[in-house]
């Protein structure tokens, strides 16, 4: 029987560990929306491949070879925290994926969640969601 749950916890414990950078199976980041776009245009826009930059290890694509340009010159402005995973999600202790519509940028960070409803939630305490967000990330991912 202990062998059993050593095997368990061991397996449940290896799946936990997430990639990075959030992104699809082809290893476009956040659903191929263009980083750049919530900062300078206040909304998110769908990139476009033709205007993409690998970072990372994921696939990150733009709406124009401008924003593209502003993410390569300095790619850490511009990426969402925690890799692009839901905000609220990485304070709870996991990572989830995200909806590219419900976002937020606070102090000149961008954050994104898995839909509005638990934006809402992240919203509701962000300084304290935030803090715990930066202390779970670290034993999140690879």
């Amino acid at each position: 029987m202990a062998l059993s749950v050593i095997a368990i916890s061991s397996v449940s414990g290896a799946s936990s560990k997430s990639d990075p950078v959030n992104h699809s199976r082809g290893g476009i980041a956040i659903r191929g929306y263009d980083p750049v776009a919530y900062f300078t245009d206040s909304k998110p826009l769908k990139g476009d491949s033709k205007f993409s930059f690998t970072w990372r290890g994921a696939v990150w694509q733009f709406a124009s070879a401008q924003h593209r340009d502003l993410f390569t010159q300095n790619p850490e402005q511009y990426a969402p925290q925690y890799g692009g995973y839901c905000a609220y999600g990485v304070s709870e202790g996991h990572t989830v994926d995200i909806d590219p519509e419900a976002w937020k940028i606070i102090e000149g960070k961008l954050y994104l969640n898995y839909s509005k409803s638990v934006q809402q939630k992240f919203l509701q305490e962000p300084g304290a969601r935030i803090q715990r967000a930066n202390q779970n990330w670290p034993g999140l991912h690879n």
